[in-house]
């Protein structure tokens, strides 16, 4: 087990001392000390509240190097072999996945019957080297992109390529298929910060280790014209940073 060595880095990190620590704990720095060097171990409540504090898993803190191999959730994944759909000429198409198609691809993005069955389609002057699937976006957290949007996204392999501030299409377990602006925080905490270019919605964050699929966008189709007057100013990145600093003084004040 490498709770003590885990707990000692993930301190450090944050530039926390023993008591610090404690403080938040509600327990004697005493304790901190021996679950440090292997003297004793923390209570399941306790356990859980530290991996509140560093963002971490129980897993994670348990069992994964994280000083050594670094968070979890910036592991190379294995290559997934992707379910792709090919016309009479063997060139690959493009899978458009409906809004009312969302819930279940999901469950089905690796079943070949279930991809088969979604609408097909090319465009021009993207690049054959790559794999691209198209997603109706619903809601208005993206505006000015509306309602109804078929947003392109090139498949991304590995978490860690993701460039904060950039737009995806994020294939979750807890969100299931969302359409935001995405900040990877991976290295800091496991998570990435999803934020909507629509000022009337809160950023938030999942962990790293949900996400299934993720695809950039490149490009998008619309039979509305984006509407300047959806948006009262355009979203900078430093407003996104303002919205991101929000978000983590809020989850600072829940703990």
């Amino acid at each position: 087990m490498l709770l003590g060595k885990n707990l000692k880095y993930l301190r450090k990190g944050k530039q926390m001392t023993q008591e610090n620590l404690s403080d938040q704990l509600g327990i004697k720095r005493t304790m901190i000390s021996a679950y440090e060097d292997g003297r004793s171990e923390p209570k399941l409540s306790t356990l859980k509240l530290i991996g509140d504090i560093f963002s971490v898993s129980l897993d994670e803190l348990l069992y994964h190097d994280i000083e050594k191999k670094g968070r979890k959730a910036t592991q190379k994944k294995d290559i997934k072999i992707l379910t792709i759909s090919l016309d009479n000429e063997e060139n690959e198409n493009i899978t458009m996945i409906p809004q009312k198609a969302s819930a279940g691809y999901l469950n089905g993005y690796a079943d070949p019957e279930f991809v088969q069955q979604l609408p097909q389609f090319h465009l021009p002057n993207l690049s054959k080297n790559a794999t691209y699937r198209a997603f109706e976006i619903n809601g208005d957290s993206m505006l000015p992109l509306p309602s109804g949007t078929v947003v392109i996204g090139v498949y991304v392999e590995q978490l860690t390529d993701i460039k904060s501030g950039k737009t995806y299409i994020l294939v979750s377990e807890t969100e299931g298929v969302v359409y935001k602006r995405v900040f990877n925080y991976l290295e800091e905490n496991g998570k990435l910060f999803l934020v909507s270019d629509n000022e009337m919605y809160k950023p938030y964050e999942i962990p790293g280790e949900d996400v299934k699929e993720v695809w950039e966008a490149k490009a998008f189709i619309s039979t509305d014209f984006p509407n300047p007057k959806d948006r009262n100013k355009p979203v900078t990145l430093e407003d996104i940073a303002d919205m991101i600093s929000e978000l983590k003084n809020n989850i600072v004040k829940s703990k």
